[in-house]
């Protein structure tokens, strides 16, 4: 099976999440960009991927197609992690991590679409078998600041059946307000994206522990500190969370064995390859693996397949906005805070024509 062509089409879905759109992101944030990539092979198979795009698709995009789309034209594929590894050596003068490994997380996850495809079985039966039909799923919200907005939708993830819920508040008051609307037994989680001051940590930390919430994720700057994390876990008793801007499991070998929680996403880390080597890191320190996955494109699909084939895996992130359009409309979505893995070959992902027309950017 030699790749006979690499496409990559830049996609822009607008969203609605019921915020003012400002906060979360470096600018507002009302659409989700995505970097589709397009591999097909000698014998018509096709396999799909993206690399993570948020804020910086034209990069991602400019990696897949300049960088890395002229080393796959005619190359035969045989072992995956081989040439991802090969990827990583030839483009470490671009960069170790970021970009080049959003870009190659993309080609990544086309490349055991099609291995699945070729196999005619799902992904998570050619990772090792399908381990759960079922994944228990968390509601991730974005960063509304108006604690009345917090409570609102707190509310309406508790009532849509999430048993955990997930924040991006960082203001003290914000956070109460969704403790108040999601109270024990839910398990309420807030992702701070590094905005704590130092200064302000163990203030906001203790506060934390007061409410009870199940992890706290990226609490300082740098995110992957393992040392003040580690500190700050052990100190508040408190679970910690992060790795999502993590890349390669080179980065998890040091949080992992520090942290309660650690986040590969599947279109930053380096694809299934890399993503597939985390969970091994995890569990041969008795880690927990929390993926991160607010996207829904391929990495989504991707994401469901991998969390199927390994339970270290424990809950799926689906982020708690509405696409204006799905990209493949049969995308499994939570029902009652769960999500059915689908069962057909390689990520399960076919594109509707139409909404690549409609949404290229």
């Amino acid at each position: 099976m030699r790749i006979k062509s690499v496409d990559v089409i830049p996609l822009s879905i607008p969203f609605e999440d019921g915020s003012s759109g400002v906060g979360l992101m470096p600018r507002k944030w009302t659409a989700l960009d995505v970097a589709l990539v397009r591999i097909e092979t000698d014998n018509g198979l096709v396999g799909w991927g993206d690399g993570f795009a948020y804020f910086c698709m034209s990069a991602t995009v400019a990696v897949m197609r300049d960088m890395l789309a002229p080393q796959l034209v005619g190359r035969e594929i045989t072992d995956v992690a081989q040439l991802n590894r090969e990827l990583q050596q030839q483009f470490h003068l671009q960069g170790r991590y970021g970009i080049t490994t959003f870009g190659i997380s993309g080609i990544d996850i086309a490349l055991w679409d099609l291995v699945a495809k070729a196999k005619g079985v799902s992904l998570a039966e050619a990772l090792g078998g399908r381990k759960r039909d079922s994944l228990p799923t968390y509601a991730s919200l974005v960063r509304y600041g108006d604690p009345a907005d917090v409570t609102k939708f707190t509310a309406k993830a508790v009532a849509d059946g999430y048993e955990t819920i997930k924040l991006h508040e960082i203001a003290l008051d914000a956070i109460e307000a969704g403790r108040a609307a999601a109270p024990l037994p839910i398990k309420l989680v807030t992702d701070v994206n590094c905005n704590w001051p130092r200064a302000s940590v163990d203030e906001m930390m203790a506060h934390m522990k007061r409410l009870g919430l199940y992890w706290v994720e990226e609490p300082v700057f740098p995110p992957d500190d393992e040392k003040a994390l580690h500190a700050l876990q052990t100190k508040y008793e408190t679970s910690i969370a992060s790795g999502e801007n993590a890349c390669t499991s080179v980065e998890f070998a040091r949080t992992a064995p520090m942290i309660e929680f650690v986040q590969p996403s599947v279109t930053k880390v380096g694809g299934v390859t890399e993503f597939l080597k985390v969970c091994d890191v995890a569990e041969d320190v008795g880690g927990r693996v929390m993926p991160h996955s607010p996207y829904f494109g391929p990495g989504y699909w991707a994401t469901v397949q991998l969390m199927a084939a390994r339970p270290v895996c424990e809950m799926f992130e689906h982020y708690y906005v509405t696409p204006e359009a799905y990209i493949d409309p049969t995308i499994p979505l939570p029902k009652g805070g769960a999500i059915s893995v689908p069962d057909r070959p390689g990520l399960g992902f076919e594109p509707d024509p139409e909404m690549l027309r409609r949404y290229a950017a």
